[in-house]
Parts: structure tokens; sequence; C-alpha cells
């Protein structure tokens, strides 16, 4: 039998070395499942097959797994290396498999009970044919083990294939645990087939819907019926007219999922990476694919930079073994041809606004929340359009509102957050950014837009996709709203749901930031802003890269944070090889220097905003000890904790404000391990020898205090001011400062900044009851950063002031 065996799957090799392309979940399972190569494994897959076997050895070896047709030598004792749970179809059957795979897991339980030092790992292994998930009153998707079924799937689904690695079970565990007897090694492989189940439904998820059966379903609900009626009572309308409107308008926003279009896609869209990207890199996808065999409700919330997002998520998430979710996408790409493909790839679309819709926004909450009910995931942008400065944007709360509701309602799943943070080296949109900040009108998506960006089809870079911390928002209304589960009347609005919408949105930005990914274009390019000429020897440049990358290994944001693995000068290397980086080296007699070209910085601005973030605390050190030579450190905390909560709510950082003495803590020492200042008796003194480093560190706090001190200012002049006129005004005067400074970037003077300020001195009681400015408490502020900003700046905003207040004094205030 074993002659024939081996031949059989020698004669296999063939057609599975040429229509089979496998890729593995994940990428690196030593690294990512933690696994330990001196230890014995035990392979296990869900049922037999051959060609499923000889697909993971290729895999195994591809990985520098052990090899799975390779038997384990333990205490003399010869064991296979792989077990089948279930027998299936197959052309060499031998009865008992399942029998057969007990024995062998009590064999191994035996070996571990008798050795303490040893602790055999079983793998579960399942190899994915194709992904579809079957429809609703459609044919049953058919599982092909027989072996000329396989050779049809071969050529059907051979660039479909996919080995899931699972994290590994300890036997060691198990023994301590449960005991070793023959009732472990069945329940052993008991808890694998419940496993691989929840593994297949992880990866294909609920069948997908009938779309008119939907429709009717929705269409019957009693929510759209009332809404029905009430539109019915509109003048010129009538109980037809308004189910007609009603029906058309779930047409435009239904998704129309279809598997064989998933499947092109996957091949358009790896031709589009590869053609784009020199790499997509993925961090934290595991904690994803836990939730999914856990059977959360997955809600993806990214932040928003390109386009390019909605595709690039949805092929991350197939190619980590995951469902594509349904997708909320403007109204805006529901053009011909991408309007239909994206919505048979899961995009629902939705309006830009439902005010005054009551019929719309009924529809669209009661679709939203039927998706919840049938176990789709979802993905919704929370900023509610692409960032064209690249830092967060307030987050639009309309579709967490209508996801708390849903979960309200009653679902069967656990519902789960999962803030995505996604970033590039080169955002494709980011030159029609930079012309709609300088006033141009945004230009409509259309097909001949797509045509000139697939033009431009070039090396951009890397990509980045960090899956962040996700939240579990049935234990976070439990813990921060407990009365959410209390019953509401039919229509009524819960008196908690907007403050916890607002809370669950912050968090989500804070845990997006908190994810963020470092590289070398937005260092690089942070580094060279922070000099005013944005011009920097190498040897100095290279210095400061290094200094940054020091303080995040040993001061890191969150654990979550992700950084380059290359050294300084690989990344600048890297970076001047890049496309339009306007990044560019040149040598003189005394060296080489590397500058940003003028039409470029306000590019890079973009790249060094996705980051800013997490350099804005250590700037804010850096720059008092900088300004006051020699400072204590009760003087540093004391300015730290008065300026901090303004930048935490601008820069969604996460540090609470009890969290601040130990952060400023770690950064001063830190920046005194790196020799940038001295600590004479908690006396912190610059060194002079590292000055220009300090300095550069600095830098990255500058703008935001410079913007906060003209809006202090208007403030001090003019107490009783509004609070629109104050961030119309704060907004004047930091246009003219922008172009007599030379401030390159955008958000220098965006009026949500300013908005965000006037909200932050409100909820810090810079404000009265009235709304005027509390003059003493301002005052003191503004003094605070009087000693942080320099003389020329702080002569151009008290300039400008006082032609602000004699303007306002000629027309008094409304």
């Amino acid at each position: 039998m074993s002659f024939f065996l081996n031949l059989y799957r020698k004669v296999l090799n063939l057609p599975l070395s040429l229509l089979v392309k496998s890729r593995p979940i994940p990428t690196d399972p030593i690294q990512e499942l933690d696994l330990n190569l001196d230890q014995p494994f035990v392979y296990v897959l869900p049922y037999t097959s051959q060609t499923d076997l000889l697909i993971l050895q290729k895999n195994c070896e591809a990985l520098n797994l052990p090899d799975p047709l390779q038997s384990n030598e333990i205490q003399g004792k010869s064991l296979p290396r792989y077990v089948f749970l279930d027998e299936g179809r197959r052309f060499f059957k031998s009865k008992g498999a399942k029998s057969e795979t007990e024995s062998v897991f009590y064999q191994y339980l035996d070996l571990n009970r008798q050795d303490d030092a040893l602790n055999i790992q079983v793998l579960p292994v399942s190899v994915l044919w194709g992904r579809a998930p079957g429809k609703e009153k459609g044919l049953p998707v058919l599982r092909l083990l027989g072996p000329f079924q396989r050779l049809v799937t071969m050529l059907w689904f051979g660039r479909d294939n996919f080995v899931r690695f699972s994290q590994a079970v300890s036997l060691r565990y198990m023994i301590e645990t449960h005991g070793a007897d023959e009732k472990l090694a069945q329940k052993l492989a008991r808890v694998a087939k419940m496993h691989f189940a929840k593994q297949r439904y992880s990866a294909t998820g609920p069948q997908l819907p009938d779309r008119q059966a939907m429709f009717n379903k929705l269409l019957q609900s009693p929510a759209i019926l009332a809404a029905i009626e009430d539109e019915a009572k509109k003048p010129k309308s009538s109980q037809e007219k308004a189910r007609k409107e009603a029906e058309k308008i779930l047409n435009e926003i239904a998704a129309h999922v279809r598997h064989d279009s998933l499947r092109t896609a996957d091949r358009v869209l790896s031709w589009l990476w590869n053609k784009l990207y020199q790499g997509i890199n993925v961090q934290y996808a595991e904690r994803v694919r836990k939730l999914a065999l856990e059977g959360h409700e997955l809600v993806y919330v990214p932040c928003h930079r390109s386009h390019m997002d909605y595709l690039l998520l949805s092929y991350i998430l197939y190619h980590q073994g995951l469902v594509p979710p349904h997708i909320a996408a403007g109204i805006n790409l529901n053009f011909w041809p991408a309007g239909p493909m994206f919505r048979s790839w899961g995009a629902f679309f939705i309006r830009r606004t439902f005010k005054g819709n009551r019929l719309y926004s009924t529809i669209f909450r009661e679709y939203l929340a039927e998706l919840f009910y049938r176990g789709y995931s979802v993905e919704y942008f929370i900023e509610g359009g692409r960032s064209r400065t690249g830092r967060l944007l307030e987050p639009k709360t309309g579709m967490m509102s209508m996801t708390l509701q849903a979960l309200q309602r009653g679902l069967k799943r656990p519902i789960t957050l999962v803030p995505v943070y996604i970033g590039y080296e080169h955002v494709l949109e980011v030159d029609t950014y930079a012309k709609e900040l300088r006033g141009a009108e945004k230009e409509k998506e259309n097909a001949g837009l797509v045509l000139r960006v697939i033009k431009k089809l070039r090396n951009l870079g890397q990509g980045y996709v960090n899956f962040g911390e996700p939240i579990l928002l049935n234990h976070y209304l439990n813990q921060h709203y407990p009365e959410w589960k209390e019953p509401v009347e039919e229509g009524a609005r819960p008196k908690w749901l907007n403050e916890a919408v607002e809370s669950v949105s912050k968090q989500v930005m804070i845990n997006i930031n908190n994810a963020a990914a470092i590289n070398a274009k937005n260092l690089i390019g942070s580094v060279l802003l922070a000099s005013r000429q944005r011009s920097l020897s190498q040897e100095q440049l290279l210095e400061q890269v290094e200094s940054y990358v020091q303080f995040f290994q040993n001061v890191p944001y969150t654990a979550d944070i992700t950084l380059p693995r290359e050294s300084a000068e690989e990344m600048l290397e890297h970076v001047l090889t890049l496309p339009r980086s306007g990044v560019m080296s040149e040598k003189d007699s005394f060296g080489e220097i590397i500058r940003l070209e003028r039409q470029s910085a306000v590019l890079m601005t973009y790249y060094r905003n996705n980051i800013q973030h997490l350099f804005v605390l250590p700037s804010l050190v850096a720059s008092i000890v900088l300004h006051h030579e020699a400072v204590s450190k009760d003087l540093i905390l004391q300015s730290v904790t008065r300026i901090y909560p303004f930048l935490k709510a601008e820069l969604f950082i996460h540090f609470a404000e009890s969290d601040i003495r130990e952060q400023v803590e770690a950064i001063l020492t830190e920046f005194t391990r790196q020799n940038l200042m001295k600590n004479e008796s908690e006396m912190f003194v610059m060194n002079k020898h590292r000055l220009r480093t300090l300095q550069l560190h600095a830098s990255a706090v500058r703008e935001l205090l410079q913007r906060y001190y003209i809006s202090l200012s208007i403030l001090m002049a003019r107490p009783m001011i509004s609070r629109n006129t104050l961030e119309k005004e704060s907004r004047s005067i930091a246009q003219r400062l922008s172009v007599l400074h030379g401030i390159n970037a955008p958000e220098f003077f965006d009026k949500a900044l300013f908005s965000t300020f006037s909200h932050s001195l409100k909820a810090q009681g810079y404000f009265d009851e009235e709304g005027n400015a509390l003059s003493e408490k301002v005052e003191s502020i503004q003094m605070l950063l009087t000693g942080l900003i320099s003389l020329d700046v702080r002569h151009t905003i008290q300039e400008a002031v006082l032609k602000l207040e004699e303007e306002l004094e000629e027309v008094p205030e409304q």
C-alpha cells in the first residue's frame, strides 16, 4: 500500500506544480504563531486528502517548517507527523480514519506524560480551495474531494488556494489541565473538528443573500412601512409612489456581491499592487483572525487616505483568510463602470447627507442592521471623507450611531470594532489634495479620472496596513454605559446614545493612531521639514533619524506602532530612489547635503502628518528645555500638563492626563541618555554640543503652539468675541503668518483645527457661562506659550491682532 501511495503522490505532484499556486496564512507562521521549532509538531488536517497533504508539504518547505511526510522520532518511537480528522471521499481509503487519529493523539499524549521536557505542538492546518460561501436558495457549495473532482478543482481554484495555519495547541498544557486519559484524545479530535468548522465560516462568511428576497423583507419592516406611510402623505405623493421610491433607494444603496467578481478582483488587485508598490506590510492581522474564529461581528473602521483604501483593505483581508467586508462607499463612486464593479465586490452606497429625508435615513439604517443580523462584516470610514492633510479628521458619528442602535436591537453575535491604520509612502491623489487646499474645486469622480490615475502607475514605495486594538462594543458599553441594555420606547432615542457614540468614535481614532506605521519617507520627511530651510547635511539628517528610532525603541508610543527595520542610511537611499519624493542629494566642498524641493514641501507635510502625533509630546519637552536653557523637572511637568489637553484633543493622543508625569520622566531619561541634555540635580540643561539635534526634536510642536498662540492673543484682546468669529479671525492671521514665515503645512490655517481648539478651551474652562473668555486664565496659558514661540513670530501675530482689534472696533460685533 505504501508503494502505491508514494507513487500516487509522485503522479499528483505534477498537476499540482503546474496548476496550483498556494499562499500561506499567515505568511510567517513561525513568528506570528510563536511556534517552537525545538519541539515536535503534529499537523492536523480536517479530512483525508493526499492533495491537501502535498500542498501542505510544499508550504512547510517554503516556510522552514518540519516536513509533514517525515515521521517524528521520539523516545525510540516513530509516529506520523500528520493526522486526518475525517475520512472524507478519497481514492485510497483506510477505514476508521477518525479512530486512527485518536490512537495517534493518545500515543503522543502518553509520550508527553512520560517526559516532562517534551511539549508536542498540535498544529491545525486547513487547505482552502476557493472561498465561495454559496447563495440563499442556490445550489450548495460542493466539497470536491475525489481524485477526478480534485483535478477539476485544481483547474478552477488552483490560483485561489490558501493554506491556513492556526494557533498550535500544547499537549503539555492539555495534560496539565485535563489529564492524560483516552477521553482527552477524543476531546482533542472533537475540538479540532469544531475549530475547522469555525475556520471555514470565518474564511467564507455567511451565504450571499437573495437580493430581491432581502428587499422584500426590508420593505415589510415596521420602521420602513411607517416611513413609506409618512412619505405618502407629502404633496404629489401616494402610497404607490412612496413604495417605488423606497425600492429605488434600496437599489441605490444595496451591495450585490458576487464571488466570481471577488476572484477576478483578487487577480486585478494583485497585478495593481505589484505595479504600484514595492510591498504591502501587514501587522496584527492575527488578532482579527482570532475574533472571526470566536464568532464576532466585525466592523472595520480604517482611516481614509485614498480611494485605494477600499480596495487595499478588502484585498488584505481576503489574503488573511477573512471575508471581505460590505463597504460603505460614498455615492460619488457610483459611476460607470466603477459603481457596478465596486457593488459586486461588496460596496453599498451612502449619500453625503440624510438631513430631512426620513425615508432614506430609515431605509439605510434598516439595511445596515440587516447586514449585522445576517452576520456580514462591515467597513466604513469614520472620517466621512479622505483626509487632505494626512491627519485624522474629526469623526463623523452617523454610522457609529447606527451601529450602536443595531446592537441595542439585539444581535446573536457580539459586535467588535477593528480600527485600521492605513499608510502609504505615496498617495495617488496627493497632488490633487494640494490643489484643493490651495482653493481648487474638487474634481468629480469619473471614468476619465480613473484612467488618468492608471496612466500614472509607477513605483510608489511601500504600503502599510496595521490592525489596531479592537474595541469589543458589548464590553465597552457594559463598562461605561451599563444602562444601554435597558429597553426604550419604539422610536425613542436613548439618553446614553449620543455620549456613547462620541466616546466610542474618539476611542476608534485613538486606536488608529496607536497603530501608526513609521516608514522611511514619513520619518525622513519629518526631519527635513523640521529644518526651516528644509535641508540638512547628510550627517545631521542621519543622526536625527537614528535619534528618533532610538527614542521610539526606548520610549514606545504604544506597543502597536511599527518602526522601520532598515538602518538610517538604507532609509535615506530608499527615499532618494522614490519617484517624485522631492528629496534631493547635492554635494559641495564640505560634503553631501540632503534637501527637500520647495514645491514638494507641501506634499511632504501630508506624510509627516500621518505620524505627527507620535512626536509632539517629546517635542514639547525638548522645546521647553531649549527655550529655558536650564529648567526644573517640576516646571517642565507643569508646562506640559497645561498644554497637553489641547494636543490630546487635536491629535487623538492616547495618554491619560494622569499618565503625563510618567511619560515626561521617560522622555527626559531618554533625552539624557542620548546626551541631548544633562540632568544636574533635577535641573535639565541642554547640551550645546548636541543643540541642533534638540532643536530638530523641538520643531515638531512649533506650528501647533503658534496656532494656539494666535487664538489666545485674539481672546486677550477681545474676551467677548464669539467662538465663530474667533475661529474665522484665527484662520486669517494664520494665513498671513504662513506667508510671512514660510510655513508650508496646509493644515496650519485649517478652520476645523481652530474649531477643535476653541472646543478644547471651552472643555478646559477658559470661557464663562455666557461664552466670554476668562482673561486671567487665558493670559496664564498665553504667557506660557510666549516663552516657547520665537520673537519674530510673536511680533507678526501681535501686529495682526492689533489691526484686527481696530477693525472690530470700527464694526461692532453683532
